[in-house]
């Protein structure tokens, strides 16, 4: 294979000849990652969608939830490192379906859980092998996609999870009885983990059916883009401003969209009086707006793109509309149950998404050898602000309410292409 430049303005796709590989090979694969990354999200959107029958269950506190949540998130940022590492060094191809089916496994034996201890163990176990997806799947836009095409190919990816997040609260709905506060009743939330976690040994199979041994392979190149050789990858990544302006970025959009993401169910019954049936299925359509987002922000970045815009102004002014819709979170604080509410909370789902295709985009602007590393050190600085979610339950638990948390998360991806502004140099920027 040809040695590529990364700084050209469009990498040709790599289309490798065989079966199911041609000019929409790329598109294919797109596809099986949108697939993994549905599996992902519904593994893990499991809990909050059961998150009052599990609290009764095991009679916790809004704190102690949240420790559920940051035991996750503390989780992956440890696996996000380990994978990021280990991707860059073994075969994605076998790599990728090993942590689908180990955290689906995870996942089952969630539903198996005997109280509050085995389920923080579950709930690490989980987030320390949902990980392993991201590194896997960034490497694997980075070798089949053009320069040009990556951010509608990340925004395929992302939308992933809101497909994921869409069907669960439908499935679980199918297996579970409204009779949420009677005791009878409670235990009904296992069954949902133990199903929805099955599926993901179904996407391994198709996954090694669909990919080849040398499909996934990438440009071969001594030096990165700034200039510093393979073997030295950290230590570049320190000295690259880049790095820093990304690393407050994905902190930002991270605490963001996990908080919300991770409390709306509760947000919808405790603090805001809906019923659990209703809260699941505004749950679905909540990320419906979420992919509708992520999708419509790759969109438009193409069609800015080929209105004129460079490549790198058309993902921040694409950001920057996200984020704005995001910081509608202090809006929603004020409203009551209703439809202004509710259609609140949907262009605040769109906006939360929508902000990481172009994340996505500008992290793949680092590096072609590393990336697996790049992503995985990246993601376990996005992934330290799970501590927050503690201090979340902690504050509702003081309070009894959630509304001065909701009213702050919002604004976090703003303040990320704040600080994301004024540490990308301006010598980077292409035309």
């Amino acid at each position: 294979m040809s040695q590529l430049d990364p700084n050209q303005p469009n990498l040709p796709n790599q289309v490798v000849p065989g079966n199911l590989h041609g000019k929409y090979w790329h598109w294919w694969v797109s596809g099986l990652l949108l697939l993994a990354t549905m599996i992902n999200y519904m593994d893990r959107q499991t809990l909050s969608n059961l998150a009052p029958r599990v609290k009764a269950s095991f009679s916790l506190t809004s704190e102690q939830y949240g420790e559920f949540a940051s035991v996750f998130g503390l989780s992956f940022a440890v696996g996000a490192l380990f994978f990021g590492i280990i991707a860059d060094r073994v075969s994605v191809r076998v790599l990728y379906p090993c942590v689908l089916v180990a955290w689906s496994a995870v996942g089952i034996a969630t539903g198996l859980s005997t109280g509050y201890r085995s389920m923080l163990v579950c709930r690490g176990l989980l987030g320390f092998f949902e990980a392993g997806h991201w590194p896997c799947a960034l490497i694997v836009t980075q070798a089949v996609m053009s320069r040009g095409d990556r951010a509608m190919g990340n925004s395929i990816l992302q939308s992933g999870a809101s497909l994921g997040a869409i069907l669960t609260p439908v499935i679980i709905n199918l297996m579970v009885s409204a009779k949420v506060t009677d005791p009878q009743y409670q235990s009904e939330w296992r069954l949902p983990f133990i199903v929805i976690g099955g599926v993901g040994l179904l996407w391994a199979v198709l996954w090694l059916m669909s990919i080849r041994a040398g499909d996934l392979t990438r440009p071969e190149v001594t030096r990165e883009a700034n200039g510093t050789r393979s073997e030295f990858w950290l230590l570049g990544f320190l000295r690259d401003p880049r790095f820093w302006a990304l690393a407050a970025m994905v902190f930002c959009i991270n605490t963001s969209w996990q908080l919300i993401r991770e409390w709306l169910p509760l947000f919808l019954q405790e603090g805001r009086g809906y019923s659990e049936r209703f809260a699941l299925y505004f749950n679905s359509v909540y990320f419906i707006a979420t992919d509708v987002g992520c999708i419509l922000a790759g969109a438009t970045t193409l069609w800015l793109v080929k209105r004129g815009m460079s490549v790198h102004g058309g993902r921040v002014a694409v950001y920057a509309g996200c984020a704005a819709m995001a910081a509608l979170t202090t809006v929603a604080s004020f409203l009551p149950k209703g439809w202004q509410l509710e259609c609140t909370l949907l262009l605040v789902a769109a906006g939360t998404l929508g902000v990481f295709p172009c994340y996505y985009s500008f992290t793949q602007e680092l590096s072609v050898n590393n990336l697996g590393k790049l992503t995985g050190v990246l993601s376990f600085l996005g992934w330290m602000s799970s501590p927050v979610h503690v201090f979340f339950g902690r504050l509702i638990d003081q309070t009894g309410s959630f509304d001065l948390g909701i009213a702050l998360v919002g604004w976090a991806p703003l303040i990320g292409l704040t600080i994301f502004l004024l540490l990308w140099p301006a010598n980077r920027l292409e035309a």
